[in-house]
């Protein structure tokens, strides 16, 4: 479903994981996908994977939102869900050695 499309933001992901840690990020994709699906404003998202020459994963998202207000709340949900689970996510990321670049994007006509 696309609500007014027009004003709809894309919070795209890109990460770079190195083979040893492709599982137990997987498995906590998993989790947040499913997450911010429950939440208000939240229109769609996809996902997308490949290897690298050296055979780590590199893995995007692009979360549609009806607006960066509805991103920004949901970035509060999210991480009180990560508080109560004890997960710290730069801490995953460290021990892992995964990179991220996140940005929010405005599609173009």
């Amino acid at each position: 479903m696309k609500v007014n499309s027009a004003h709809n933001v894309q919070f795209i992901d890109k990460f770079n994981v190195p083979q040893n840690g492709k599982q137990e990020f997987l498995e906590r994709v998993k989790i947040n996908r499913n997450l911010i699906k429950t939440l208000p404003g939240f229109i769609e998202d996809t996902a997308y994977e490949r290897a690298d020459q050296q055979g780590n994963l590199v893995y995007i998202t692009i979360a549609v939102w009806e607006s960066e207000e509805a991103i920004k709340n949901a970035k509060e949900i999210v991480q009180a869900e990560y508080k109560k689970q004890g997960f710290n996510m730069a801490e995953m990321f460290m021990r892992l050695n995964i990179t991220m670049d996140r940005g929010v994007y405005k599609k173009l006509d």
